[in-house]
């Protein structure tokens, strides 16, 4: 990569199993802190969370085995390459020059899954935060009041603190975030019982939808839409308190 290119998932991959010589790792490092989408990419790449034997135990049953075999044999390890990204990777550009569609083994399982599946990303991306992610953030009405203008202009939000006001856990922090062109609002809450929480918001025209919960990564989520977004709350309180949150934060911003 040169000084300026945005970093390629390959090359995030690389730079998570520590492929990287020092100086191709430095840039890569530069450009994950001064792009947060490049930031929020690398954590989901990390979760390792495609199913990949799924992937491949399909793929086995329709790949040209023998070409696909003698590929692999050529690669230039001299240990036979395990079941993880790089070896996920390497097959895949085996794939396709087998004839084989590569986006049969990174996207091909997804064609059972949602459409937009925000909440699994906001899932992925959540299951990194401990307690310390947030604690240290100041508790300043002013930079919230400020943070949240952000997410309104992007989202077509009108939101205040004390709309997002919850019994006990603090508000910390409001961001945006965003996925294949895909704006999400996060809005952080550090619970001193349950650690971090999170309310994050996107664009929707699905229609209005009631509270509805699911459980991700050990967490609960309690997730609900209006007629403009779809709205989730995540974190590893009990289903009953987080459909209380919920039921606050939708009835004030409705009001």
């Amino acid at each position: 990569m040169n000084e300026h290119a945005r970093p390629s998932d390959e090359q995030l991959v690389a730079y998570l199993d520590d492929q990287l010589d020092t100086d191709q790792r430095n840039r890569v490092a530069a450009a994950i802190a001064e792009d947060s989408t490049l930031n929020l990419r690398l954590q989901w790449l990390a979760r390792s969370s495609l199913p990949f034997q799924e992937a491949y135990d399909e793929l086995a049953r329709q790949a040209p085995v023998d070409r696909l075999q003698a590929m692999l044999d050529t690669l230039p390890s001299p240990a036979r390459p395990g079941m993880n990204r790089r070896w996920f990777l390497a097959a895949a550009a085996g794939l396709v020059m087998s004839g084989v569609l590569a986006d049969r083994l990174f996207l091909g399982w997804q064609a059972s899954q949602p459409k937009h599946n925000w909440r699994g990303l906001v899932a992925d991306y959540m299951a990194l935060y401990v307690p310390e992610t947030l604690e240290h953030l100041p508790n300043d009405e002013a930079v919230q009041r400020a943070q949240l203008r952000t997410l309104d202009s992007r989202l077509g939000l009108n939101l205040s603190p004390a709309q997002l006001a919850l019994p006990r856990a603090e508000f910390k922090r409001a961001q945006i975030l965003e996925y294949d062109g895909v704006a999400i609002a996060q809005i952080t809450y550090l619970d001193p019982a349950h650690g971090p929480v999170a309310l994050c918001v996107t664009r929707s025209n699905t229609g209005s939808r009631n509270l509805a919960h699911e459980r991700r990564h050990e967490m609960n989520v309690v997730y609900w839409a209006d007629m403009e977004h779809a709205w989730m709350l995540i974190g590893h309180n009990p289903l009953s308190e987080l459909e209380e949150m919920a039921t606050l934060i939708k009835t004030r911003t409705n009001a």
